[in-house]
């Protein structure tokens, strides 16, 4: 019996970590260029999850692949450790969405990945997923003027993300 209950909860699991159906919990950009979207990103702003714990120095790094899905190289050092961690992910588009989707780094679980904001000249975002538990507040540059960051708690709290649990993530000098 306890097998039989162990087995459901994994299945259950399994099919919920799975989910195609995307549910963003703020709005995509409407208009998306992901060419111009490519490239090195660095995390100024993010909500505390687990897979990321002790991490600074953290960077997102896109290309392009053959199929139109992105390879997803996500970076960061763990203080604790002393050591950098890097995830390679992939993110497939979602179908008759702008700015979606479906990344995993570790099959067969994936998540929403939606740009919520992204300013004209692609130089920095706000990228949220499928809850309130994700937010990103994304630069091409580790150094990025108070206003900006301000517009990005704003735009968090509007869209009903914990601001006062945002973690503001630390980069090492010079590194651009």
């Amino acid at each position: 019996m306890r097998r039989l209950i162990l087995g459901l909860i994994a299945i259950t699991f399994v099919l919920t970590g799975c989910s195609q159906s995307p549910t963003p919990v703020a709005p995509t950009v409407k208009q998306f260029d992901a060419q111009r979207y490519l490239g090195k990103w660095y995390e100024i702003l993010r909500l505390p999850h687990g897979f990321e714990e002790n991490l600074q120095g953290v960077t997102a790094e896109y290309r392009l692949n053959a199929d139109g899905s992105l390879e997803v190289t996500n970076r960061g050092y763990n203080e604790v450790d002393g050591e950098w961690q890097t995830a390679i992910g992939r993110a497939e588009p979602v179908a008759n969405m702008q700015a979606a989707y479906r990344v995993t780094f570790f099959w067969p679980f994936d998540g929403g990945y939606y740009v919520s904001w992204l300013d004209s000249q692609y130089q920095h975002a706000i990228v949220t997923s499928d809850s309130h538990d994700y937010f990103w507040f994304l630069s091409r540059s580790p150094d990025v003027p108070q206003d900006l960051i301000d517009l990005a708690i704003a735009q968090a709290n509007e869209w009903g993300f914990a601001t006062d649990q945002l973690i503001r993530v630390k980069h090492p000098a010079g590194a651009n």
